[in-house]
């Protein structure tokens, strides 16, 4: 493998970022239990990081949508795997780790409110802000990023980087592998 991510977030960036977050979802359902799910595979890292911070009763379950050709290429949004437990009347917490074209997350979206959750939100470990018409959803942002391939933190090229400790950019062919991104 060649290529080296650049780093653009440090790994005490994002631990002190995520107990922001942490304190705010605590806060914001203080009393209240709260059901979060987690898109696989890129957003398990801060989901772990996430709800071992949150100060309020939770149950954890997981998602998993495919969005990418065999070649790469944005196609078709489809699930691969879904809940475990019904959501129905109860207040749900989507962790997503990024926001690019908002396609997959529309997609999830209305996966999730056919489910009739009694709320749903998102937080997001990453937003590259080309989405306005999904900040209402978007409650919760760890960080705002430049459009740019990105790499750590659970975040991957062609299944390798996740382990990273930090977040860092990254020219997919400078790497001399092609993308398996799942936005």
């Amino acid at each position: 493998m060649k290529g080296s991510p650049k780093p653009i977030i440090t790994a005490d960036q994002i631990r002190h970022r995520v107990g922001e977050l942490a304190e705010e979802i605590s806060r914001d359902f203080q009393g209240r239990e709260l059901t979060v799910i987690g898109v696989l595979k890129g957003a398990f890292v801060f989901m772990s990081d996430l709800v071992r911070q949150v100060r309020s009763p939770l149950r954890c379950d997981f998602l998993r949508v495919e969005s990418y050709d065999n070649q790469g290429k944005s196609g078709t949004v489809r699930l691969e795997f879904d809940l475990t437990q019904p959501i129905e009347g109860q207040d749900v917490l989507l962790v997503e780790d990024i926001l690019d074209t908002g396609k997959t997350l529309r997609f999830i979206l209305d996966h999730l409110a056919a489910k009739k959750p009694k709320s749903l939100n998102v937080c997001c470990l990453l937003d590259k802000g080309l989405v306005p018409d999904l900040r209402k959803q978007v409650r919760y942002v760890g960080f705002k990023i430049e459009p740019a391939y990105v790499v750590g933190y659970g975040l991957d090229l062609a299944g390798l980087y996740r382990e990273l400790p930090y977040i860092g950019c990254m020219d997919p062919s400078e790497a001399g592998i092609s993308s398996s991104r799942k936005e």
